[in-house]
């Protein structure tokens, strides 16, 4: 398994949707997530991590509310947000660094 190092630095970017099962915001969004994924297809690497199960990755990224959702690419950070937003939003994002 690729550590998180590995997965963010990868030269496509990749949409990571840190959650916890027990945000009622997290669950508005986990379809959402699904949807981009498919749509954008290999373009894009999309990770869900849980901010319980991974405290140590939450915790370095100050990851303080959930959902909150960043794009990696290279190992740089380029786009957070928290909060649900529509596939739309979340796309038109990811085409900006493909």
């Amino acid at each position: 398994m690729a550590s998180f190092s590995d997965i963010i630095n990868s030269d496509k970017p990749v949409l990571i949707d840190f959650h916890a099962t027990w945000c009622g915001p997290c669950k508005q969004l986990s379809p959402i997530i699904q949807e981009v994924s498919k749509d954008m297809g290999e373009a894009v690497r999309v990770i869900k991590i849980d901010v319980d199960k991974n405290q140590a990755v939450a915790q370095n990224y100050q990851i303080r509310g959930v959902p909150t959702m960043m794009i990696f690419k290279e190992g740089k950070q380029l786009w957070r947000q928290s909060g649900v937003l529509s596939k739309e939003v979340i796309k038109a994002e990811l085409q900006k660094h493909i």
